[in-house]
């Protein structure tokens, strides 16, 4: 059996915590709900239920401002290469409570993508927006870092690449709630900061 630390321990109560969060916060009648989330939740972004955004069905493009579709699309980008990292340690991470962590944060990452495509504009002013904004955060780098650590430093490779990446969209979300006008994008944002924030104190050890 695996061992159970005290950080595997706090990851499995956060994915609890991450499942019954439930869908964001429902916007005016007029606009689309989504789909209830899987229970897949994020390690530190389950705990704040940034995973079960659920897929969406795209939200009216006359309902959301500039803002909303630039933000939503710039963190499609930011998580498509959180999947990247993930993807390409996991299999070769050592220690048991990093490889529960990163595994929930693929879960978590994957079902708020989902959501996000849903939601932003295909056709309309904001489709522009999305064309533009749409690459990410693409520390190709960090990538490389990972890809060619040695074997006895992927573990802490992981952790110092994941905590920036993760910094930077806690950092992105926290400045979206100020300025965000859809209520159904800020909260996704505010669950996004709090979640990565999570992931950040888990990946530092620092609360």
């Amino acid at each position: 059996m695996p061992r159970r630390t005290p950080l595997a321990t706090l990851v499995a109560a956060l994915l609890l915590t991450g499942a019954c969060a439930g869908p964001p916060t429902s916007s005016p009648p007029t606009l689309p709900q989504p789909a209830p989330a899987s229970p897949a939740g994020s390690a530190a972004a389950g705990s704040a239920g940034a995973g079960s955004a659920g897929v969406g069905s795209a939200i009216e493009a006359d309902a959301m401002s500039g803002i909303d579709v630039v933000f939503l699309s710039t963190m499609v980008g930011h998580s498509e290469r959180t999947l990247q990292i993930v993807r390409l340690a996991r299999d070769r991470v050592r220690d048991d409570a990093l490889r529960t962590l990163a595994a929930a944060v693929e879960a978590t990452e994957a079902d708020e993508l989902a959501a996000m495509r849903g939601w932003l504009p295909t056709t309309g002013p904001g489709a522009s927006a999305v064309a533009h904004h749409h690459d990410g955060h693409g520390d190709d780098a960090a990538l490389d870092r990972l890809r060619t650590a040695p074997a006895a430093d992927v573990d802490r490779v992981l952790r110092e690449v994941l905590t920036e990446h993760q910094r930077s969209a806690a950092d992105l979300a926290r400045s979206h709630v100020d300025v965000g006008r859809n209520e159904r994008v800020r909260d996704l944002a505010r669950r996004i900061e709090q979640s990565r924030t999570a992931e950040v104190e888990l990946l530092t050890g620092t609360p």
